[in-house]
Order: C-alpha cells, then sequence, then structure tokens
C-alpha cells in the first residue's frame, strides 16, 4: 500500500513539473514526435535520436527530463 501512495506523489511531481514548463521531454512533446512517426514524417531511429537530444540538451536549456522530474518526487 505504501508503494501506491509513493508512485503517486512522483507521479503528482512529475505532472506538476510538466505544468510548469520544467520538463524538456514533457508528454506533448513525446507526443508530438509520435504523430510525425505515425505520419510517417520520421522514422523510428530519427525519433529516438531526436528525443535523446531533447534530454541531453535539457539542463542546457536550464530543464530537466522525466526520469529526473520522477527522482525528485
Amino acid at each position: 500500500m505504501r508503494d501506491f501512495w509513493r508512485t503517486s506523489e512522483k507521479r503528482a511531481a512529475v505532472n506538476k513539473a510538466e505544468a510548469q514548463g520544467l520538463v524538456a521531454d514533457s508528454m506533448e512533446v513525446r507526443k508530438a514526435l509520435v504523430k510525425k512517426l505515425q505520419s510517417g514524417e520520421m522514422t523510428l531511429a530519427e525519433v529516438q535520436a531526436e528525443l535523446k537530444r531533447i534530454q541531453r540538451n535539457a539542463k542546457k536549456n536550464g530543464q530537466i527530463t522525466r526520469s529526473q522530474a520522477w527522482n525528485r518526487g
């Protein structure tokens, strides 16, 4: 039961960070990449490379990744 509440708190922390615009690879960014993949605009390898680039540049841009938001939560 304790794990459930801890997970809920972490999920809320990620959602809050995304709402504040602190997360570089937010769900909106990820959904946009998936749309490009599904429309054929980008290949899977290109989408994966773009996501890695976004995550790598997050700190330079004063942002964090979803993983970092999860771990801080």
